[in-house]
């Protein structure tokens, strides 16, 4: 009796690094999920949640670390160019999935930073909170994680929707423009005059 063995190809990851319209902001695309969930980390404290990013945070010019789906946006500081790191860093993310799993400790018990502010209040327009979130969800975070980032409503109270602005998003030279002109005014064509204006919580 013979047993034949047949090794089982195991499908590595792939990494390349793409741009996004925040110049502190690189982001680095994988061919598969990387994440279940987004998740952020603002300093090497809020690192301490994630093994990924808690390894990059060891890198002097990291400032921010953002997870979603299938991508890890950085954030640097300006101490260094992009053309000076980028590959050293697609390196570092791509030897580091191909090894370990990346691992998100504790999430749910996270107090990240503003967490007190960043709380969704209780709403008393609910129906128009899940128009406004419905909204967000289907017109407007596609286009923004397709940048880098992301985009949570936060709470709609006298005609004002707040939002959460995380990863490339956060800090971008182009977010007013963006809450602005897309978010806002997709925002009044669609529910009218009850919507008078959105505002970044974390800008």
């Amino acid at each position: 009796m013979f047993v034949i063995l047949s090794k089982i190809k195991i499908m590595l990851y792939t990494i390349y690094a793409e741009s996004t319209p925040n110049p502190t902001t690189m982001k680095f695309v994988a061919n598969k999920k990387l994440v279940n969930q987004s998740i952020e980390a603002k300093s090497p404290e809020e690192a301490k949640k994630i093994n990924i990013a808690q390894k990059l945070f060891m890198f002097p010019f990291v400032e921010n670390v953002f997870l979603s789906n299938n991508f890890i946006s950085i954030t640097k500081n300006r101490s260094v160019e992009w053309q000076d790191i980028a590959m050293q860093l697609r390196e570092f993310i791509l030897d580091f999935i191909n090894n370990n799993k990346i691992e998100v400790l504790d999430h749910s018990k996270d107090i990240s930073i503003n967490s007190i502010k960043l709380k969704k209040k209780k709403a008393s327009n609910s129906e128009i909170d899940n128009q406004i979130i419905s909204l967000i969800d289907n017109y407007i975070k596609p286009a923004v994680e397709s940048d880098g980032g992301a985009i949570e409503f936060h709470s709609f109270e006298n005609g004002t929707v707040t939002v959460i602005l995380k990863g490339s998003c956060s800090g971008c030279p182009s977010s007013q423009a963006t809450l602005k002109n897309g978010v806002e005014q997709l925002l009044k064509d669609k529910i009218g005059e009850k919507v008078s204006e959105v505002i970044a919580l974390n800008q």
